[in-house]
């Protein structure tokens, strides 16, 4: 089927890591309610296996490194061509992670995980830009993590990137009102999708997500949370001008508040991690 128009006159989303996890999740959501979904990743055949679940005129999808800004400029050329040029929402979802203590993670991972987690969202902004401002009450919508609340030890980069994130979300919330645009994201914590089994520690520990995986709880902040979850609050974001979105919602509290500010949290986690003190 041709790109051209495929859309019509339905509401459209951009998701990128849309292969798995919350990315899939979503894109199975928001096709359900009557979108025109684009999905875009670097597994292929998680892509494929999403087209045929949606079917080939409920979606566009397509292999997309949000890290290379010309291959996304063409990503995004294409579904504007499906959607007639109108970009409802766009989900920055992409996001990778390394743990281990900093100085022992190889440089060119570190690399790595900015230019994905941080870089691709950058890259989404510019890129998608014309469009949003051409769709009225348009979102701008990424996914940031509750490791952007305080700054984890032995994922500082992973940390750093979704700080950046939560940073450049508050930024756009202003700049983007002046088109009637909106930013926003969400901090998870503690999401059942394969990047908690798929990061690297490069350390003496085992891999994190396997780890966090024991910590879970039956209930609370760090409970489980599963992708369809997620997917869930990204509907309701589009109808909120909420900017900060936390998932489980106690999240939320831990950020308003850490006991001892962020020496306290400092302190607790040489106490956990270091048995200092």
């Amino acid at each position: 089927m041709s790109a051209a128009q495929r859309a019509g006159d339905r509401q459209s989303i951009f998701i990128t890591g849309g292969a798995s996890g919350i990315g899939r999740a979503t894109a199975v959501l928001f096709s359900e309610r009557g979108w025109f979904v684009g999905a875009y990743d670097v597994d292929e055949a998680g892509l494929l296996s999403l087209a045929a679940e949606l079917g080939p005129s409920n979606c566009l999808t397509r292999r997309l490194d949000v890290s290379d800004k010309a291959d996304y400029e063409r990503a995004m050329a294409e579904f504007s061509e499906a959607t007639g040029g109108r970009l409802d929402l766009l989900f920055n979802n992409a996001g990778i992670g390394a743990g281990g203590w900093f100085e022992e993670v190889p440089y060119d991972v570190a690399m790595r995980v900015l230019e994905v987690n941080f870089i691709g969202v950058m890259n989404g902004a510019y890129v998608a830009a014309p469009l949003l401002k051409q769709t009225p009450n348009c979102l701008f919508f990424s996914t940031s993590s509750s490791a952007g609340i305080f700054g984890m030890p032995r994922t500082g980069i992973y940390s750093a990137s979704k700080f950046a994130v939560k940073g450049l979300t508050e930024a756009l919330s202003v700049e983007f009102a002046r088109f009637g645009g909106r930013a926003a994201d969400v901090l998870p914590a503690l999401i059942d999708t394969p990047i908690l089994d798929k990061v690297l520690d490069y350390s003496d520990g085992e891999r994190p997500g396997v780890a966090m995986r024991k910590t879970a709880t039956p209930d609370g902040p760090m409970r489980l949370v599963q992708p369809e979850e997620v997917a869930q609050l990204v509907w309701d974001a589009y109808g909120s001008d909420r900017v900060h979105w936390y998932i489980p919602e106690e999240m939320e509290l831990v950020e308003k508040g850490r006991a001892g500010g962020v020496e306290g949290m400092r302190d607790q986690f040489k106490k956990t991690m270091l048995g200092d003190g």
